[in-house]
């Protein structure tokens, strides 16, 4: 069955079948040939039960929430500010696109709009000043990723509904590992133009007067932060209500900042939709296909497969870790999550690690995934905004930071209390 499995997928994907009907037929196929029960019959009520669910109303407030900020011009100012604040280091836009990417990831969920985002702001000045244009392309890239792990993260939503998972809790222990990955890129940039200066482009010493001055365009995704993030763990909303409490604070916010009009709000409503229903269609599919599995009994053959091995609790982890690695090249992010949630976390549950801990894992290999060629989606993200200019200078862009991800897993793999410690404060 995983060999039909595995084979099913590379092949449905590779001949451009959507995501959410190559789950579908796979599922379809496992209940023809490896089901005793006739699981179609059980297709309407499996994915009513998935889709009636509170908790998914989170994903579209949370879409809505950053295609407003980014529509109301709230990012690019934010950006602004922090090259006022950065720009005396060496490299100093680099670490002004990782910081921005940081603060925006705090309010949009989304790698994709962080990149997109820092990419329109970001590429133009970094040309004009004479940036290497590798390094810098390959900051905005490896900056977006950090859209899926600081809160709120829609992917951490989605692995949490897939693996029955406290959201609050996932939040919380990505916070550190996210914040602690933007220092490390930072790091990286730093070492990077340390070592050869013309990589960093010319430094500019803003005056003081003009630093704090631009600290009132980074009040807003601070409040966004606090309003969503806040509210969640005083208690006084649920993540899908944070989430709508989000979107009505974004909107005063786009008022306050006079772009708040029917043509900004009807274009953000558009992009919500069309992201909304890619998203929430592959998670109904994962969902009957999860069904599919555990009906067909493959996580129990995996489990006796493995234990066949007698693979101790750590080689079971770097088996799974060296999986995603590789599917990590073919398989789009969301889809990879989808995909690998139900066969992995049972087992890694099994051995003995946390699910928390193992959510923050899973999301810095799927981060790790989408600056990896040839389905990277940042890359793409980022080429799209430099018309037609080498596309391979991207890719060796993100080298620096793929190596900054590694020494975060690692750094997780060793000490669990990096993501674990915030969330065990917090139930205290």
């Amino acid at each position: 069955m995983l060999a039909f499995l595995s084979v099913g997928i590379l092949s449905l994907l590779l001949a451009g079948i959507p995501v959410a009907v190559t789950l579908f037929l796979l599922a379809f196929g496992i209940d023809q040939f490896f089901s005793f029960f006739p699981l179609t019959k059980a297709l309407g009520q499996n994915l009513w039960s998935a889709a009636d669910s509170f908790l998914l109303i989170a994903i579209p407030l949370f879409v809505l929430m950053g295609e407003i900020i980014v529509r109301a011009g709230i990012a690019e100012k934010a950006y602004r500010a922090m090259d006022h604040w950065l720009s005396w280091l060496p490299g100093g836009l680099l670490h002004a696109n990782i910081t921005t990417s940081a603060l925006f990831s705090a309010t949009s969920g989304s790698s994709v709009a962080t990149a997109a985002t820092v990419s329109t702001v970001a590429l133009p000045q970094g040309k004009m000043l004479g940036y290497d244009a590798k390094l810098f392309c390959g900051s905005i890239a490896a900056g977006g990723t950090l859209g899926i792990l600081i809160p709120p993260s829609i992917n951490l939503i989605v692995y949490g509904f897939l693996t029955e998972t406290s959201i609050p809790q996932l939040f919380m222990a990505g916070l550190v590992p996210g914040l602690g990955l933007a220092l490390l890129f930072m790091i990286a940039s730093l070492l990077l133009c340390l070592w050869k200066p013309s990589l960093g482009g010319p430094s500019n010493v803003a005056s003081w007067r003009t630093r704090l001055n631009s600290l009132k365009f980074l009040l807003p995704l601070l409040v966004l932060f606090l309003v969503i993030v806040g509210s969640i763990y005083l208690g006084w909303a649920t993540p899908t209500e944070a989430a709508a409490i989000g979107v009505i604070a974004s909107l005063g916010l786009a008022a306050l900042n006079r772009s708040l009009d029917g043509k900004m709000l009807m274009a953000a409503l558009d992009g919500t939709i069309k992201t909304s229903s890619m998203i929430l269609f592959i998670i109904l599919a994962a969902s009957f296909l999860n069904f599919a599995l555990a009906s067909s009994g493959m996580v129990q053959q995996l489990t006796g497969l493995l234990n066949a091995y007698d693979l101790s609790p750590f080689a079971l982890l770097m088996a799974v870790i060296a999986l995603f690695i590789v599917l990590g090249f073919f398989i789009e992010t969301l889809s990879l999550m989808v995909i690998t949630i139900p066969i992995v976390t049972p087992l890694i549950v099994a051995a003995g690690f946390d699910k928390v801990w193992f959510g923050i894992v899973m999301i810095l290999f799927v981060e790790l995934a989408l600056i990896t060629p040839p389905v990277g989606l940042n890359l793409y993200i980022v080429q799209a905004s430099r018309r037609g200019e080498a596309f391979s200078d991207v890719i060796i862009g993100t080298l620096p930071y793929l190596a900054a991800m590694l020494v975060m897993a690692a750094l997780l793999v060793a000490f669990p209390s990096i993501a674990l410690w915030l969330p065990q404060t917090l139930n205290q």
